[in-house]
């Protein structure tokens, strides 16, 4: 194995910054155990002309949610002729916009719910649907602004101008029908699926607190569900990767509605750069088929030196 020199992205100033500099950290420390030069850039204003002087063989893109998530930084690494991990500017515009997802895999017969968006003032003349519904921002990630508001009055009975939530973050929310049951993801590597997990919060849903606190929730992996809805997450989620172009490593989230079986599989997005902290499902789903993590990193590096070009598709 050739010694390359990898420039990993991290950090940035999304609202996933953390998350995102544990990521970094954890394939910086991976690709030096196998031997690569490493150049770690924490992202701010002036990232091009950190590139510019470590010109690095590729870029590990680690960065979670905008700009390093939603075609930003793609453009600007294909501006430069670098090449880099994960998936390419138009993937990566439709895949953070869960509109622009819905209206890229609805039509090829991947099963989302419905949704509609909304001004979040309008939240406080009445509900744009009959509870329990899902308000969430439509270019976040990791569970960001996700508000379920139920008949018990969850952020607020009606929700006012006063009351906590990303009504008064996010001008505009995306409205979808909530989805009773259980909460199922899939990674995909290379095209192929790696596995099903259910997530379990010990309290709650599977917010952002959830997902990168340890102890907060339960990781069943493999899951224990039927074998008809295992096979359903993998071929959708592989669907759902190849119809949007991703490159190297995607997930994609899922909630089963157990009472319905298969027509209650419901897929909500697909992430292209999915988490690679301790705690990540990536990472899990790969240790479970006997792929260590610095493995992981590896393909998913190398998925990108050998990428058609720089850009990636859709």
């Amino acid at each position: 194995m050739s010694q390359l020199h990898v420039a990993v992205l991290m950090g940035g100033w999304s609202a996933e910054r953390e998350v995102s500099l544990m990521s970094g950290t954890g394939i910086a420390e991976a690709l030096e155990s196998r031997g690569h030069r490493v150049t770690r850039i924490d992202m701010g204003r002036d990232v091009a002309a950190k590139l510019t002087e470590a010109a690095p063989d590729v870029v590990f893109n680690a960065l979670h949610g905008t700009p390093g998530e939603d075609g930003t930084v793609q453009g600007m690494l294909d501006l430069m002729g670098l090449k880099y991990t994960h998936s390419g500017l138009v993937t990566s515009v439709i895949a953070i916009d869960k509109v622009l997802t819905k209206q890229a895999l609805v039509p090829h017969g991947i099963p989302m719910p419905g949704g509609r968006i909304v001004k979040s003032a309008s939240l406080y003349e009445g509900d744009p649907l009959t509870r329990p519904y899902v308000l969430k921002p439509v270019n976040e990630g990791s569970s960001v602004g996700v508000a379920i508001v139920t008949d018990s009055g969850n952020y607020g009975n009606p929700i006012a101008p006063g009351a906590a939530g990303p009504w008064q973050e996010f001008d505009e929310l995306l409205a979808e029908p909530f989805v009773r049951g259980r909460e199922l993801t899939t990674a995909v590597l290379g095209g192929e699926a790696l596995g099903v997990t259910e997530l379990k919060p010990k309290s709650g849903f599977y917010d952002y607190e959830s997902k990168y606190t340890e102890g907060l929730t339960e990781h069943v992996c493999p899951a224990d569900i039927p074998d008809e809805i295992a096979e359903a997450c993998k071929a959708i989620a592989v669907e759902s990767h190849r119809l949007l172009g991703c490159r190297g490593a995607s997930r994609s989230d899922f909630r089963w509605d157990d009472e319905r079986g298969v027509d209650g599989l419901f897929l909500l997005e697909v992430n292209t750069q999915p988490g690679m902290t301790p705690l990540s499902l990536v990472p899990e789903q790969a240790r479970h088929i006997g792929m260590s993590y610095a493995e992981l990193v590896q393909r998913i590096v190398d998925d990108a030196l050998v990428g058609s070009d720089t850009g990636g598709g859709a």
